[in-house]
Formats: structure tokens, C-alpha cells, sequence
């Protein structure tokens, strides 16, 4: 990067020389992880105990892990040899959001210390040490000059601090093994962030790890290497993939206790869901609001036909292969005697008509007790005691011994979600890619336009309805076996807690409609913010709305971006309609077409 602290046309919203901000940067980004060596509280009653010299403990390691990556960036702003590859973009914005995530977190932690303690008076010198230390490099990375901010408004600049630049230099290419030890590279440490997530014990520290991962996955996305990362997976599809699963498969043997098991068995089921509700909303463009009846079908069918004491049918047991296909059919089923004579409706029309469908669903449940209707369902009470799976023997709800390891039963239910996950994965993405798949594409982006051209719109819209169905029927048949029963409550349009289909829409829009990893990611952050966040109480869903309302505002496409909707919902210039020369007498005039 060119000095350009003489230009007019740069400078940085602070007014100090470029070498000065710089000095901030590099000696804030080293004070603040030094600090985490300090004692920040006298007290052990701060969860974590911040209480010890020389040896970091709970947040702490938050704030030196930022201000490692803090002093990184700026290292290779410096041009130091080696990590150059951090800012291939050779811009500003990585340094602003890794100091802005070290003082987030470090303040946090102050404030928390104070609040939960009764003052300031509990903090030791290190918690003061850290808090200026931590304010440092936020203050040069604001000084730092940025193209075109003399002449910018206030809010212009501040976005320049932000964002990704337009043209980033396109990387070296790398031979097909390096490619692949990069992408392995990747998946080991997306594996250890995640556990470490799942794994926080108290809520504050979930609040600081949210700080420090959000503010750290933008700053590499505006360094460039989030794109260059996508190219590399482009190349190696397949291959990622599969350490995708193999990450998922190796995440139990990394727990020591079942209840992050259970976690992660949950996120599993609502993530399948979500992804067969994705094919609905994010491939088709059909907005259901009753889609978890068809999880609910699923479930019930297989309570019925699992042989349990309390079904209708007690004297029924079918093999868990045989069940999953009945309740997986059941739900397509419904999806087809749903879809077939509303599915020629649209917009907010088939919403409601979704929406009345899902309402149904539950009050039938819960009238099917004998009294109010025919016993089938058990009315509120539900279907409880439902048996565990077992495999050749192997019982899903006992403890086992693996490889020195001991997997619980949701370890063992876990394992089994990722089988049906890497089936569902499968299915997703080949009708996506097929012929029916781009004609749900073209249904989404103008359903007059697809029919014209020769698509049967109903019959497109119909085999999304009962595919997206019978995917979440299949992840039910589980979900029933997971929880031991099953009753009526939990599928309903809106609630505390998963599953119902606010939870499921939202995880769709969150993570990104129409990807495979989006919905996945939405459903994870969606199941972890009310399990982690409970400290919160009755304000977790006010935070939850406020970090909705923030994504919304400035990642409308969702955490993963399909292409096609990053290119909707950013002015990037390339929706726009092309220029052309018009040929006259007079001299050669450039006009927009059809202007």
C-alpha cells in the first residue's frame, strides 16, 4: 500500500499522520493481547476467573485472540513477508472490524464485570489496561487514510471502513493438492470454532465469541479472502463436500458431555428441515408459513408405527428404515392434498392458505383423543415412549465405545443425522441442478415469464411442495425417536422455542435462500442464540431482533449469499442496463438503451 499521507483526496476520519496510525494499530493490537495476562477482577465470582497473572482464563482468551489477528493484519499492512496473503485486497476495512471485534469483546467483558459484581471497583489494573489498550488500534484504524474521503460525506467515509472494495487482484493459482490442504486447513479450524462455540459453559462467554467470530468472518470477507476461499471450493466442490461431512462425523467424538450432542442432533433435524423448506422459498419462491406440519406428520407417523404402548396401533413395529419411508411418504402425501388445489394461488394468498394448513394441522392433533374426534393422536398428551432405534444389534440408546471414545445416545442419534443429511444434501443439490430445478428458478424470478416460455408452472410448483415435504417427514421420523414423544404444541407458526415455522423461515432467510450451507448455518445460529443466550431471559428475544434487524439492514441476502440474490440486493452496477453507441450524423453519443 502507497503512502499517501500528503494526498488531499485521502485521509482518515481522525487526524493523524498515516506512520501514527499504523503505531496504534500494531502496538494496540500487541497491548491487547497482552492484557489478557493480567488480572482484570479480584474475584473469583466473575464465571471464567479473570483473577490470575500470567495466565489467561474464560474471555480473556477472546480478547488475545483478537488482538493476535489485530496485530496480524497489521503486520501484513506493513507488508512483513509471508502475510501478505491476509489482505489481498490491500485495504483498510480488515483492520477496522479486527480492532472494532477486540474492543468489543474487551469492553463487554469490562462492563460485564462491573454490572454483575455491583462497579467499577472490582476491576483490577488489568481490566483498565485492556479496556485502553483495546481502544487503540480502533483509533488508527479510523486514522488511516482511505481513497476519496476528502471529498466523501461523513457516511460515505465510515462505509469505506467497512466494506469490501469492488476489484480485488486475482490470487496465484495453486496446484490441485494445495488447493485441497487449504480447504482441509479450512474445515479443521470452521470445526474447532464451532465446538468451541457449542461448548462455552456460561453466557457471557457465547456473547464474546458471537463479538469476536462476527467481527473477524467480516473482516476476512472484506479482505478478499472469503472470495478467493469460494473460488478454491468452486474448483473443489465435491471434495469439499466431503470434509464437510467427515467435520460433522469427527464433531461427537470432540464432546465430552451428550447434552452438546443433543445440540447438535437438534440443529441436524431443524437444518434438514430447513433445507427442504428451502427448496420451497428458496428455489421456488413459494412463501409457506405452515411448513412444520409436515415435520409434525412425519413425527406422528412414526410414533404410530414405532411401536410404542401408547399408539393406536401399539401392536405395530417397523423397522426404523421402513418407518422413516412411511413418515418421509405420509408428509408428501399431505404436501400433494395441500399443494394440488392451492398451489395456483400466489403471493400473500398461498402464505395464508400455508399458513391456515399448519393451524389445522396442530388443532386436529390435538382434538384426535377420543372425545373431541377419533383416537389416533392421544389429544394433548401426545405419543410418549417411543423405543429407541436399534441396528444390527446396536441399540441407539445406550453408550458405546468407539475408538477409545464413548458416544452417548445423542451421539449416536447425531451420527445417524448426518447419514440422513448427506442424503438430503444429495438430494437437494441434484434437483437443483436439474432441468426441474432451474424451472423452479425461473418460477421464483417471474412466473408469468416461465409459463409463456413453455414451463407447466402448477406442476413445477406442486413437485417442489411435495419434495420439500417429504424431506422434512423424513427428518420428523427422527425427531420423534430423539425426543421419546411426540404432542402438539411445538408445531405451530410462532414460539419460544423450536420447532415451529417462523424458526424455520427464518433460518432459510438468515442463512441464505437457495444454498445448501445457508439454511444449515441459519438453523445453527437460530437453535444456539435461546440455548446460550438464556441469561438474557425474557430480553433474548430482544437482542435476538436486534442482531435480525442489523442483518437485514446489511446482509439482506443472508450469511451465505446465493449469487444471483447478492447481485438483487446490492447496487454492484451489474443489473444495470447496458450502454450503447447510437450512430448518427453528429458526433458519436453514448445513451443508456431504451432511455
Amino acid at each position: 500500500m502507497t503512502d499517501t499521507t500528503t494526498s488531499p483526496a485521502t485521509r482518515g476520519l481522525i487526524p493523524l499522520p498515516e506512520a501514527a496510525a499504523r503505531g496504534l494499530l500494531l502496538a494496540g493490537g500487541t497491548a491487547t493481547a497482552a492484557s489478557a495476562f493480567l488480572a482484570w477482577t479480584w474475584t473469583s465470582k466473575f464465571p471464567g476467573d479473570l483473577t490470575i497473572n500470567g495466565y489467561p482464563g474464560g474471555l480473556q482468551w477472546l480478547t488475545f485472540t483478537a488482538g493476535l489477528l489485530t496485530t496480524l493484519f497489521t503486520l501484513s499492512l506493513y507488508g512483513v513477508r509471508g502475510l501478505g496473503w491476509l489482505l489481498p485486497a490491500r485495504n483498510n476495512a480488515p483492520l477496522t472490524l479486527a480492532a472494532l471485534g477486540g474492543f468489543g469483546t474487551t469492553w463487554f467483558t469490562v462492563i460485564a464485570i462491573a454490572s454483575n459484581l455491583g462497579g467499577v471497583v472490582n476491576l483490577e489494573p488489568g481490566g483498565w489496561i485492556a479496556a485502553i489498550a483495546s481502544l487503540l488500534p480502533v483509533l488508527g484504524a479510523f486514522a488511516l487514510p482511505q481513497e476519496g474521503t476528502a471529498e466523501n460525506s461523513t457516511k460515505e467515509s465510515l462505509k469505506a471502513y467497512i466494506t469490501k472494495p469492488d476489484a480485488i487482484p486475482a490470487a496465484q493459482p495453486l496446484t490441485p493438492w494445495l488447493e485441497r490442504a487449504v480447504i482441509t486447513l479450512a474445515t479443521i479450524l470452521g470445526l474447532a470454532v464451532f465446538t468451541y462455540g457449542i461448548d462455552t459453559e456460561y453466557g457471557e462467554l457465547f456473547i464474546g465469541y458471537l463479538i469476536v467470530v462476527v467481527f473477524f468472518a467480516w473482516a476476512l470477507h472484506t479482505a478478499g479472502l472469503m472470495d478467493r476461499f469460494s473460488r478454491l471450493v468452486a474448483h473443489n466442490r465435491s471434495f469439499t463436500l466431503a470434509m464437510g461431512f467427515l467435520a460433522a462425523i469427527a464433531f461427537p467424538f470432540t464432546q465430552t458431555d451428550d447434552h452438546y450432542a443433543n445440540i447438535g442432533v437438534n440443529i441436524l433435524i431443524f437444518g434438514t428441515v430447513a433445507l427442504g423448506l428451502n427448496i420451497v422459498v428458496g428455489l421456488a419462491g413459494l412463501l409457506d408459513l405452515g411448513y412444520v406440519a409436515f415435520l409434525g406428520v412425519g413425527a406422528y407417523t412414526a410414533a404410530l408405527v414405532s411401536g410404542s404402548e401408547f399408539s393406536t396401533f401399539s401392536g405395530v413395529q417397523f423397522p426404523f428404515w421402513a418407518a422413516a419411508l412411511t413418515g418421509a411418504a405420509a408428509s408428501l402425501l399431505f404436501g400433494v392434498l395441500i399443494g394440488a388445489p392451492t398451489l395456483r394461488l400466489r403471493g400473500d394468498y398461498l402464505a395464508i392458505v400455508t399458513l391456515g394448513f399448519g393451524e389445522i394441522f396442530r388443532i386436529a392433533v390435538n382434538n384426535m383423543d377420543g372425545v373431541s374426534g377419533p383416537d389416533i393422536t392421544n389429544g394433548p398428551n401426545g405419543i410418549p415412549s417411543i423405543p429407541d432405534l436399534s441396528f444390527f444389534g446396536f441399540n441407539m440408546g445406550e453408550a458405546h465405545d468407539i475408538a477409545g471414545f464413548t458416544l452417548g445416545r445423542f451421539a449416536n442419534y447425531y451420527l445417524l443425522m448426518v447419514l440422513i443429511m448427506a442424503i438430503v444434501v444429495l438430494v437437494y443439490t441434484r434437483a437443483a441442478d436439474s432441468r426441474i430445478g432451474r424451472s423452479w428458478i425461473a418460477i421464483r424470478e417471474d412466473e408469468t415469464a416461465a409459463t409463456a416460455m413453455g414451463i407447466n408452472g402448477f406442476r413445477v410448483k406442486l413437485i417442489a411442495f411435495a419434495l420439500g415435504a417429504s424431506l422434512a417427514g423424513l427428518a420428523g421420523t427422527v425427531s420423534a425417536h430423539v425426543t421419546y414423544s411426540v404432542v402438539p404444541t411445538p408445531y405451530q407458526f410462532a414460539g419460544s422455542t423450536p420447532p415451529n415455522s417462523a424458526f424455520l423461515l427464518a433460518a432459510v432467510v438468515l442463512g441464505g435462500m437457495g444454498t445448501v450451507a445457508g439454511p444449515l448455518l441459519g438453523a445453527a445460529l437460530l437453535y444456539l442464540l435461546p440455548e446460550k443466550l438464556v441469561f438474557l431471559q425474557d430480553k433474548s428475544l430482544l437482542a435476538f431482533g436486534v442482531a435480525l434487524i442489523l442483518l437485514m439492514r446489511f446482509r439482506p441476502e443472508g450469511i451465505i449469499a446465493n449469487r444471483r440474490n447478492q447481485l438483487e440486493f446490492h447496487e454492484t452496477g451489474q443489473l444495470d442496463i447496458p450502454e450503447q453507441t447510437t450512430l448518427t450524423d453528429e458526433p458519436a453519443t453514448v445513451t443508456k438503451a431504451g432511455a
